[in-house]
């Protein structure tokens, strides 16, 4: 999980984890409330984390490129 949502919704990380069951994901309800970063459990098949971005540096980068490349 990334950006605003994905780093500080809880409830819906809670949520995503929780349908993702069916893949293995054991979700670390604490670990979760804390924010993580690692939000499953050491059983679950599938790792969760929730990572902090900088998506406006992203989109710099990837504008950069374009402008270079043309």
């Amino acid at each position: 999980f990334t950006a605003g949502i994905g780093e500080n919704a809880a409830a819906i990380r809670a949520r995503v984890l929780d349908d993702a069951a069916w893949l293995g994901v054991e979700r670390d309800t604490a670990a979760n409330d804390a924010g993580g970063p690692l939000l499953t459990t050491p059983a679950s098949r599938v790792l969760g984390l929730a990572l902090p971005t900088n998506e406006e540096l992203m989109i710099a980068t990837h504008t950069r490129n374009v402008i270079r490349t043309h």
